[in-house]
């Protein structure tokens, strides 16, 4: 650069030097422009990535459907009954006044709650399915019509609920509604029921039918049902006629409760929350709520565990972008400037010698990058997205498998330890607890498959923000050079 040409730039302000200068090193000016755009795109990456990640956190805490289950203490119950002075020791279930549940239920957390009651009794009307012989059974072993009673034991299971369709059995698909209405909490005090596909099918029992079952009570006493629905399961038992899933009736709770002599109480609930994060002080404020050692709270949170923690790596994934693509970002514009001062060495030289402020040439490196830098910005919001996009999906993909693959290592059935206070009592046990907690968060986890990326007001701030850091801090560093350098000293190098 001519001597006339640096002292015509002298008189000129710094902001226009800037200008200038990018104008005329038109092939320096888009090298820098394209590392910029690059370090920005990633950054910008990184920046959606974790506000998707986030975001779709806060909608898995909303709704993975964290549930707490009140259900009998059995060491409890065990040391009762070791401790009772009757000749035949018997377990005895305790239950909770339904007010007590009622009152937990509305707490604010609580999004709703299922309460479950159980009672055996036998077919009067018709036959039970007997699945072991392929037929139906009329009487016999079980107690049934026309053969003895069983005081403890009937081949028909009530499961008494408050909502059929909020059970387990149902929102694991394990169950499916295929005529009529479900039991809802509508039915209470009625003796409505919904029962199995097979069991209607092999006696002619039709929506509005009404059947007749009776108690396993000595003086066994005949209760009239109205069928409002029909169920189809999709297990089945070859064990006793009980515990086959056809044979499993589903009414509302306090069906069960009068037939056990215990009306206006329970003995298991299970609350689904609205936000999973406040599962430790909902469980606390039930506790207080319940207030008796004949029962035990406990949670089951394992669903929305496992779908939290792939955002949470996401999340973890993306600030590490952000940060290292910044650090590095920094450190390779600083070089660049760096070298670019040391070209320059004659012009700085120059304008220094005739007066001009070294806050001023360094004002000139900075408003140069921040030229770039806007430039570089509307790149970085063209393509920030897309790369977002793919970059997130593909990282949440990996998560996701890294997280089920855990899981199925590790052989954890879930549920807690605790009972889910959702499954009938001789109905559908066996193995459908473990498969309906799988389904359910396989059928969770369908909602994440895709992050929202997206670029809001606060991305592009964000990006503004970590754009100036970064050319300021690229400025600095070779600034130093610059202010610690005499005229004389800067032009005798040159």
């Amino acid at each position: 650069m001519q001597l006339n040409e640096v002292k015509e730039m002298r008189t000129m302000n710094y902001l226009k030097r800037a200008r200038l200068y990018l104008t005329h090193k038109k092939g320096q000016s888009l090298l820098m422009l394209l590392i910029m755009s690059a370090i920005l795109v990633f950054v910008l990456s990184g920046i959606i990535i974790q506000n998707a990640a986030i975001m779709a956190t806060n909608n898995v805490t909303k709704s993975a459907g964290s549930t707490i289950t009140v259900s009998a203490n059995r060491n409890k119950m065990f040391s009762q009954m070791r401790s009772s002075s009757a000749k035949t020791k018997t377990l005895k279930t305790p239950t909770v006044a339904n007010t007590k549940i009622a009152k937990a239920g509305k707490l604010s957390t609580v999004a709703y709650y299922n309460i479950t009651n159980t009672a055996s009794v036998n077919a009067s009307s018709f036959d039970a399915i007997s699945t072991s012989t392929g037929t139906s059974s009329m009487g016999g072993g079980m107690g049934g019509p026309g053969g003895g009673t069983n005081a403890s034991s009937g081949d028909i299971s009530l499961s008494g609920v408050s909502s059929a369709a909020h059970t387990t059995t149902f929102t694991s698909g394990e169950a499916k509604l295929v005529s009529g209405r479900n039991i809802t909490a509508s039915d209470a005090n009625t003796k409505n029921v919904v029962i199995e596909k097979e069991l209607a099918s092999d006696n002619s029992i039709k929506v509005g039918d009404t059947i007749t079952v009776k108690t396993t009570a000595t003086n066994a006493t005949k209760i009239k049902l109205k069928v409002v629905g029909i169920y189809k399961a999709k297990s089945s038992s070859t064990t006793m006629p009980g515990s086959d899933p056809s044979n499993t009736i589903y009414t509302s709770y306090t069906l069960p409760a009068s037939i056990s002599g215990t009306a206006g109480k329970s003995s298991s609930v299970t609350y689904t929350l609205e936000d999973s994060s406040k599962e430790k002080a909902t469980t606390k404020q039930i506790k207080n709520i319940i207030d008796s050692s004949s029962f035990s709270v406990s949670s089951n949170n394992e669903s929305y565990q496992q779908l939290l923690q792939p955002m949470k790596n996401v999340q973890s994934f993306a600030k590490k972008i952000v940060w290292l693509v910044a650090i590095a970002g920094t450190i390779i514009l600083g070089l660049i400037i760096i070298l670019s001062v040391r070209n320059r060495q004659r012009e700085i030289g120059v304008l220094v010698s005739l007066g001009e402020s070294k806050l001023h040439i360094v004002g000139q490196l900075f408003t140069e990058m921040f030229m770039i830098l806007v430039g570089a910005m509307v790149v970085a919001l063209l393509l920030g997205s897309f790369v977002g996009n793919k970059v997130g999906n593909q990282l949440l993909s990996q998560q996701q498998t890294t997280s089920v693959s855990s899981t199925a290592a590790s052989g954890a059935p879930g549920g807690g330890g605790a009972p889910s206070g959702n499954m009938p009592a001789g109905g559908m046990h066996g193995g459908s607890m473990m498969n309906s907690q799988t389904t359910t968060s396989a059928a969770n986890k369908k909602a994440l498959k895709t992050l929202n990326t997206s670029i809001t007001p606060s991305s592009v701030i964000k990006l503004g923000g970590m754009g100036l850091v970064i050319i300021a801090l690229a400025v600095c560093l070779s600034a130093v050079s610059i202010l610690r350098l005499r005229p004389k000293d800067i032009l005798i190098g040159e």
